[in-house]
């Protein structure tokens, strides 16, 4: 065999190990186009800006193009079926809060997807809290303060939700402290922090977004942030556990899923990016900016808070009697 023949030859020999090497580790030409990151949730918002920013990060380090695509409605039901029904290559994302996984399952009686079967978990991109809020017109300035105040008061005790996790989490407030408060339906959390603002309901329970600037300008009362640590942002609100009631922590969240059966070695990839973005400087103090923090974790490790949380709401449901909808 000549020089060139043989060069030719080992060329050719390295282009098929290479073919062949990308055919047992799909990870490794992954991604070679854009990727779609499935929002459920509008434009401007916490899970969008929070995708946006983990999204520009992985276009920047993958070479290619990670879109976030809006498809809001239904509690993020929407989005997360069409994720749920997408092909399991990588290239169809779903960037979601918690609710579609761990209480959409028991406020809706019919779900067009399993938050278990119909999707593989890649990894929490945040965490954070809820705070407990009351009218500041209210004689209450502290956790113990709203129990004995509901308890001595009856008929004016009452609570702002819309059938969603806060709804699930004043329930538990309920058990944890003995209490009859009656659920005072509402369409969203806009609408039942600004009842409790009027004074129309006594108390509800939300996370930064809606009550961060009516903390601020003294339009709510906050009583306990629900995370183990006191907010940056209130420092001055102590933790539900320092207000005496531990059993009634709560840290909601943010992650990434793909469909179920999407090869190992992809969600890998993603797995460990997500773990880099987050650790990111300039992506920590964005985030700490919108309250949020970064989280980062395995996807073995994601699947069980996931469980554990729909195990904890379930049983919640149960002992408060909340029917799901149709």
């Amino acid at each position: 065999m000549g020089f060139r023949a043989l060069l030719s030859a080992i060329a050719f020999a390295a282009v098929l190990a290479t073919s062949a090497q990308a055919q047992v580790d799909p990870a490794r030409a992954y991604p070679d186009r854009s990727v779609h990151m499935i929002v459920g949730f509008a434009a401007g918002g916490g899970t969008d800006v929070i995708a946006r920013l983990v999204g520009q990060k992985f276009s920047e380090s993958l070479g290619q193009p990670f879109v976030v695509e809006n498809r809001t409605g239904a509690s993020g039901i929407i989005a997360a079926e069409f994720v749920a029904r997408s092909k399991p290559d990588g290239y169809t994302l779903l960037i979601s809060p918690s609710a579609p996984f761990t209480t959409n399952p028991i406020m809706f009686a019919k779900l067009p997807y399993s938050p278990t079967a119909d999707f593989t978990p890649i990894s929490m991109i945040v965490k954070f809290p809820w705070f407990l809020v009351a009218n500041p017109e209210a004689p209450v300035r502290s956790v113990k303060d709203l129990v004995e105040y509901v308890k001595a008061n009856p008929q004016k005790a009452n609570y702002a939700g819309s059938a969603s996790a806060f709804q699930l989490a004043m329930e538990l407030f309920k058990l944890r402290t003995g209490t009859k408060v009656e659920y005072i339906p509402f369409k969203g959390t806009n609408e039942s922090i600004g009842a409790v603002m009027a004074g129309a309901v006594l108390m509800s329970m939300g996370d930064a977004g809606p009550v961060s600037g009516p903390l601020k300008s003294g339009r709510l009362r906050g009583l306990a942030v629900t995370a183990p640590t006191r907010s940056p942002a209130f420092p001055e609100i102590p933790t539900i556990a320092e207000a005496g009631f531990p059993d009634l922590e709560i840290q909601s969240w943010m992650g990434m899923f793909a469909p179920s059966g999407m090869p190992a070695a992809i969600a890998r990839k993603l797995q460990d990016e997500v773990n880099r973005v987050v650790r990111l400087p300039d992506i920590r103090e964005r985030m700490s900016g919108l309250q949020v923090e970064p989280a980062g974790n395995t996807s073995e490790q994601f699947a069980r808070i996931i469980a554990s949380d729909l195990e904890r709401w379930r049983a919640v449901a149960k002992a408060g009697n909340i029917k799901p909808t149709n």
